[in-house]
């Protein structure tokens, strides 16, 4: 996956508007990411560096690229995705004419191997798409398809909190960025597509993935009691409303049953029990 992503960052179409370098910041002590990042840019010529953040963090490792990252810019875009051509020329173009501090693109899943009909039909790896120019509320914002202006973390030692080192550190950045007064909007033009592998869909992960969202949700203060209100109160209601949903179609029954995991991960995280560690899929 990082090689095919290396492989269309090196054939962006940036019409002489800016230049730019690639930073990869690898979260693996074993270095298993250096192999391809040298074939790569013997292959492409791409500006490209490569970095280890030992510690299995992801917030330390996006400090990483960013404390390696140049220029008045910073994009990111996570290895298991590839932009199209004029992705980041897309995402640039918007961040003129707008003058906002960041513009987020579309995620779209990529399937390599044909999922079963319930992943389609349940439409699970697709996120809401809006018109470009569309200004975003920080629930929204993710950083698997950003740009924003470096000024924005000009003060930031750590502009991701390693707290939260095993997911949600990219909303936590994106709600202290707007609770400052940065404005980020939407560019649907600058589309990068996501490869979701058939462990993606395996019912264990996916259960996991959603008790950690759940559990680090608990970490932001602002809210706090109001979605822990909102978890004892989903939680029974959304198992008495499994059974039907099973009958009604699986598709509807895996969507309730993840939800309920996410209110579960909450919830346990109160008692501090947690019954996922790291990050799976």
């Amino acid at each position: 996956m990082l090689e095919r992503l290396l492989q269309k960052l090196a054939t962006q179409k940036v019409n002489d508007a800016f230049t730019f370098s690639v930073v990869v910041s690898d979260n693996d002590q074993a270095e298993s990411g250096r192999p391809v990042v040298e074939i790569c840019r013997k292959e492409t010529g791409l500006n490209l560096s490569y970095h280890v953040q030992e510690i299995k963090n992801i917030s330390l490792a996006r400090n990483t690229a960013v404390s390696n990252s140049k220029g008045d810019y910073i994009a990111f875009i996570d290895d298991d995705e590839f932009p199209e051509p004029d992705w980041l020329l897309a995402h640039y173009r918007t961040i003129q004419q707008t003058g906002v501090a960041g513009v987020l693109g579309p995620v779209v899943p990529h399937f390599d191997v044909e999922p079963p009909n319930w992943v389609r039909t349940g439409k699970f790896y697709h996120r809401p798409r809006h018109k470009t120019g569309f200004e975003l509320k920080w629930p929204e914002c993710r950083t698997g398809n950003v740009l924003f202006r470096r000024s924005i973390i000009s003060s930031e030692s750590e502009p991701f909190r390693p707290e939260f080192g095993t997911g949600g550190e990219d909303q936590d950045f994106f709600r202290r960025m707007t609770e400052l007064g940065h404005r980020f909007v939407w560019c649907d033009e600058a589309v990068a597509w996501e490869t979701v592998h058939p462990e993606r869909w395996d019912l264990k992960i996916m259960l996991n993935r959603a008790l950690l969202r759940g559990k680090n949700s608990l970490r932001h203060k602002k809210g706090r009691v109001a979605n822990l209100v909102k978890s004892v109160i989903a939680y029974p209601c959304y198992t008495c409303a499994l059974p039907v949903l099973r009958v009604i179609g699986k598709h509807h029954y895996i969507r309730f049953l993840v939800k309920r995991a996410d209110h579960a991960g909450r919830i346990l995280a109160l008692f501090n029990m947690n019954p996922a560690h790291d990050r799976q899929g």
